[in-house]
This record gives C-alpha cells, structure tokens and sequence, in this order.
C-alpha cells in the first residue's frame, strides 16, 4: 500500500499486514543540541498472525514481502542515514521473531534527522508526500519545535476497506527528553514529565490522521 509511506516516517513493509502496531518516535537532545534519534516499529501483539501471513505470497491482492526484502529496505535507510552529514553511530536491529525493528542514530543537531530523511525520499525509500521537515531548533532562543504536518485524511479517504483497517488499532508515541528543563510548551496534549526534561505524546494513528490530536508543539526551555 504506497499511501502507508506517504502517511509516515516509516519505510518498514511488516506495516502492510497487521494492524495492531506500535511506533515509538524518540529524540534526547542535550544542551548543546546535539542528541540521539530514535524509531521502533513493534508488531509483537500480531507476531502469529504475521508468522502465518509470511508464508503466503500475496495478501488483499499485495505482495507480502520477505525478510530477506525487509532487511534489505532496512540496510539501505541505514546507509544513507549513514552519509549524511550530521549524523553517525547509525544502528539498526531486527527481531523477526516479535517483530520488532528499530532504527537509531545520533545527530549533531536535530535538523540532521530532517536532511536525513530528505535523503531517503530522494532515494525512493519513502514517498513523495512524507513531511521531512519535522524538528527545528534555536539555541539563542531556548527553542525546540515539532513542526507542523500535513493532514493524511485525503489519502486515506482513497483507501480501500481493507488498507484502511491497517489503521484500526495502531498506535504512535512521540518522546522528547531533554537536558535543559522545559519551562513551556504550545501543545498541552503532550505530557510533561515530572522532572520538566521530558514531554510524551500519545495517540492513535486514526487520531492523527483525522487532526483530533496534533504534532506539532514549541518547547521553550529555562
């Protein structure tokens, strides 16, 4: 289902068969705005349904792709994550046992998680439509942004019965720790830690797409 990546950042193909799935999206920033990147896939609650599911060859009249295709598409992110400018210690690990994937890296400052992924669109690992311009970071000012995306809804609308229920019972965390303390914030649907150096959000992809939880949010900090 091409639309999945045009709805995510992410390039996992285990998402077009099952839809109870988490993704947990993860920066730690220091205060100097260096940091680390992280993204996990978890289909662990599916993991039989997704055993059965590839052994076949075609499900909803799709290819189900093989773990050989699925470590391949990994790799090849990891690669190119790998050369962008920015961004080093890039790891990667697969359990196809739970299924779980999980994508990480650190960064020199947050905007090289944004050419990363430019770099992979342009490489036709993720579509057209995926937002890669997601965090911003202003140092001078005590800033840190998750910018706005856009809306998915049309594409969605588009969808098949059966490529909508991928949706169904998804779920996404969004985690921003930080070394500074966190004096406000713009969204009060993420959660402040009580130590004020993290903020979560947590949501139904189904949320997100219909705008009834939003992204975007302007951390300042002390």
């Amino acid at each position: 289902m091409k639309n999945l990546l045009k709805l995510f950042l992410l390039l996992f193909p285990l998402l077009l068969l099952t839809s109870c799935f988490d993704i947990l999206d993860k920066v730690n920033v220091k205060a100097d705005g260096t940091g680390e990147y992280t993204i996990i896939l978890n289909a662990s609650k599916s993991k039989t349904r997704l055993a059965s599911i590839s052994k076949m060859e075609t499900i909803n009249g799709k290819k189900v792709p093989k773990k050989g295709e699925i470590e391949n598409k990994i790799n090849e992110a990891a690669r190119i994550f790998k050369a962008t400018p920015g961004i080093s210690n890039v790891k990667t690990s697969m359990d196809f046992d739970n299924y779980i994937i999980k994508l990480s890296c650190n960064f020199k400052k947050i905007e090289n998680i944004n050419a990363g992924l430019e770099q992979l669109k342009a490489k036709n690992i993720l579509g057209k439509m995926v937002p890669t311009q997601i965090y911003s970071q202003n140092l001078q000012k005590k800033t840190l942004i998750r910018n706005k995306v856009n809306t998915f809804k049309a594409d969605y609308d588009k969808m098949g019965k059966a490529d909508k229920e991928i949706f169904n019972n998804a779920r996404y965390t969004s985690v921003m720790q930080f070394e500074n303390t966190v004096k406000s914030q713009t969204n009060s649907a993420y959660l402040l830690a009580p130590n004020k150096k993290a903020v979560k959000l947590e949501a139904d992809i189904l949320d997100l797409i219909f705008q009834k939880k939003q992204l975007q949010n302007t951390i300042l900090f002390q």
